[in-house]
This record gives structure tokens, C-alpha cells and sequence, in this order.
């Protein structure tokens, strides 16, 4: 099979150029990955390359969140720099994700910490349990992130939440894991934690204002379930 290398296509079509006439909107995905490996070997292009990556797995561009280093030099053309900067570039995107929904974080609007949460933790093959502060003024203080592994009382200490917030000086919070599966639907185990961590923060009044579930896209909230008040 006879491969066209990028110095070899129509101008219009060459990631390039094509971004500097018309935009970084105009390129597919495969494209501007393109621009980030810059070469492919012998027998594929750069977007050649970057189509085997994506047509993998997820069959989308989410591949780079879920390939290894190790799996992505498995690619034709990908060394263990280039599957570096992939990772790199997958990671910033989190990042930056992140950033952006963390200016509209407000601590009574399940949506804006879920947005803020999201690709941080839909992605994750193992359950990620965090804990976001505030103070009296409703202003983020910042999270921590306190246990990898099964939500349940051996991972979930409420004396570490509560330790963190009042190093912060913190008068409420908000908890948040995720579930690997993608349903973020609440368990009975999910449910009896919360009730606990409620209990403890009522003797210290610090107020337990949710406890938010990441799935695939999809989110659970105690307080829009009313399961907390």
C-alpha cells in the first residue's frame, strides 16, 4: 500500500498550513494531533499515525486519556517521547478543563462542581474520593484528594475531612468521587458514608453541603436528590 506523506499532499490538506489559513477549528482531530508527533516512520504520515491511535478503544479522540505510554508506543511511529507528549497533551487538556469550570465553582450549584470534577475523574479505572472547602463567604479554599480505591468506611475517614477543614478554616464542604462504571447513581454504601460524614460535621458545624457522583458525562447530587437538605 502506497502512504502520501505530508510534504507530498495538497497544500489545503497538510495540518500546517491548513491551521495557519484557516484556524485550529478546522482541523480534525487527527490533524491536530498531527501537529503534535510531526513525523510518522517509513510507511505512514503523522496523520496516518495518529488515525491508528484514535480508531482504538474509544474510537475517539479520548484515546489519549486511556492509552498508557506503554500502549501508545506500541503504535507504528510512536517512540516513547512521542507518546510522552501525547500523555503531556492529554493531561493539559484536563488542566485546562479544569481551570476554566473552576472560575463559575460555586458551592450551591452541583452542576458547576460537577463541570469541575468531570474530566478529572470520568476517565479513572479505580474510585478517586475528594473533598471540596469554603469558607463563610462561600468561597473555594481549594480540595484535597483523600482516598484511591472502593468508597467505604476504610478509605473514607471523616477525622481526615474534618482535620483538612479546619486547617482551612473551613465552615462547609463538598464531597466528590467517581464511579468507574460511568453510572454515577448512588449506592447504599454511598449513602450510609454521607450520612455518617453529616453527622460528624453537625457536632463540629461544619455543614456537609453535598456529596456529588461523577459518571461518563453524567453526575449525582445528594442535595438535587434531596437526600440532603
Amino acid at each position: 500500500m502506497n502512504h502520501v506523506k505530508l510534504k507530498n499532499l495538497p497544500k489545503s490538506d497538510r495540518p500546517y498550513e491548513k491551521f495557519l489559513d484557516l484556524g485550529a477549528h478546522a482541523l480534525t482531530d487527527s490533524e491536530l494531533l498531527s501537529i503534535i508527533i510531526r513525523t510518522g516512520n517509513r510507511e505512514l504520515s503523522a496523520v496516518e499515525v495518529v488515525h491508528q491511535i484514535l480508531s482504538g478503544k474509544q474510537n475517539n479522540i479520548l484515546n489519549i486519556y486511556e492509552f498508557t505510554v506503554d500502549e501508545l508506543c506500541r503504535f507504528p511511529g510512536i517512540g516513547k517521547v512521542k507518546a510522552i507528549q501525547i500523555k503531556a497533551i492529554a493531561e493539559l487538556s484536563r488542566r485546562i478543563s479544569k481551570t476554566k469550570s473552576g472560575y463559575n465553582l460555586k458551592m450551591n450549584s452541583p452542576l458547576s462542581i460537577a463541570n469541575y470534577y468531570m474530566e478529572q475523574l470520568r476517565h479513572k479505572d479505580e474510585e478517586h474520593f475528594f473533598v471540596a472547602y469554603f469558607d463563610t463567604a462561600c468561597n473555594f479554599l481549594g480540595d484535597e484528594h483523600l482516598s484511591i480505591g472502593c468508597v467505604n468506611s476504610a478509605f473514607v475517614s471523616p477525622r481526615e475531612i474534618f482535620k483538612k477543614a479546619l486547617s482551612k478554616n473551613a465552615v462547609a464542604l463538598v464531597m466528590i468521587h467517581n464511579h468507574p462504571s460511568g453510572n454515577p447513581t448512588a449506592s447504599t454504601e454511598d449513602k450510609r458514608i454521607t450520612k455518617r460524614v453529616q453527622e460528624c460535621g453537625d457536632l463540629l458545624g461544619i455543614k456537609v453541603i453535598d456529596h456529588i457522583i461523577i459518571g461518563d458525562n453524567r453526575y449525582f447530587s445528594f442535595k438535587e436528590e434531596k437526600i440532603i437538605e
